[in-house]
């Protein structure tokens, strides 16, 4: 079965702190130019988290300067949500809100059950731990929905 990638997707949850910047990074960094990738929060009021930033630099994927915005803003600068292919939901909260916001348009809004890791771990390491399973059940969730990476050199481990 050939899997065909869509133009693009935007990938929500939350904050857009954790989780949908994990998944916006690891669909570049597979998947390349093919596919316009965006990602976005209900509410974007607080900035990327540091774990989130750390474990993504363990597969060489850069969140450090990402800045956190919201449907609101999105809505703002004059992007369309009718414009992309496939909303990802990573949370409840995101996929009632793109479902809401989607109503009027024939789009496609996938919900991907991913743990938030926002809280879990007492120490540093057990927050760390956390934060992988999270890339990692992200990262299962790509690869099986879109296929291999396609980036030379890229195999998503």
């Amino acid at each position: 079965m050939t899997v065909s990638l869509p133009q693009s997707v935007l990938f929500c949850c939350d904050h857009n702190a954790v989780r949908s910047p994990m998944a916006e990074g690891m669909m570049k960094r597979f998947y390349g130019t093919e596919c316009y990738v965006q990602s976005a929060g209900v509410h974007n009021d607080i900035e990327i988290d540091g774990f989130a930033v750390a474990v993504c630099a363990e597969l060489g994927i850069e969140l450090a300067r990402h800045r956190a915005r919201s449907f609101d803003e999105m809505n703002n600068w004059g992007d369309d949500l009718s414009a992309f292919d496939l909303i990802v939901a990573l949370s409840p909260a995101s996929q009632r809100h793109a479902l809401e916001l989607t109503r009027l348009y024939h789009l496609k809004v996938e919900y991907w059950p991913v743990l938030d890791p926002t809280g879990l771990g007492e120490t540093r390491e057990a927050k760390l731990q956390a934060y992988r399973l999270t890339r990692d059940q992200i990262r299962e969730r790509m690869l099986a929905r879109f296929g291999p990476a396609t980036v030379e050199g890229e195999d998503g481990a």
